[in-house]
């Protein structure tokens, strides 16, 4: 799978409370969820990655509080995949778990900037700023991994193994 979209530039620590504050947590509508991704903490933020973007985070993205409405809020508001220096272990698994892509790169994260053309190859891990032509290497998502991804999440992805073999 290969993404390219702009590139949205977020911070260090940004925490699930800034992606989506507690108080839109009475719901678990996916578009109602999107609406409201970092509205407080980037206001520009679901105008500018409508349609597909790249966010970019620098270390421990998706600190905080464990709740899965982050990543869906991010996927749903329009981001198509997330490269951040690290991240906050529970959200590094929400994110898979809910269909939303994310690699760890510190190079990347530190070197691409706002509206910058971005290509990833999600099987490979290879990450190219289109814009200033340098190349980037995250560790490749694991096949496991990456069935996920492809089935949507993990509930998705049991209800496709479920159908296959017959067992729940």
């Amino acid at each position: 799978m290969k993404i390219s979209a702009h590139a949205y530039i977020l911070g260090d620590d940004v925490d699930t409370d800034a992606i989506i504050p507690a108080r839109f947590l009475n719901t678990s509508d996916p578009e109602e969820l999107g609406s409201h991704a970092l509205e407080d903490y980037a206001p520009d933020f679901r105008r500018s990655v409508r349609g597909g973007g790249i966010v970019v985070a620098g270390r421990n993205f998706g600190c905080g509080s464990s709740r899965e409405h982050a990543p869906v809020a991010l996927r749903v508001a329009g981001a198509s995949l997330i490269i951040a220096d690290s991240y906050a272990r529970i959200f590094y698994r929400n994110a898979f778990n809910t269909g939303l892509p994310i690699l760890e790169s510190p190079e990347a994260a530190r070197d691409i900037n706002m509206g910058d053309a971005v290509s990833v190859d999600i099987e490979t891990g290879e990450i190219v700023n289109e814009t200033t032509g340098k190349t980037f290497h995250a560790k490749p998502i694991p096949p496991f991994m990456r069935e996920l991804l492809d089935d949507g999440g993990l509930i998705p992805h049991l209800k496709k193994k479920e159908k296959k073999t017959g067992k729940s």
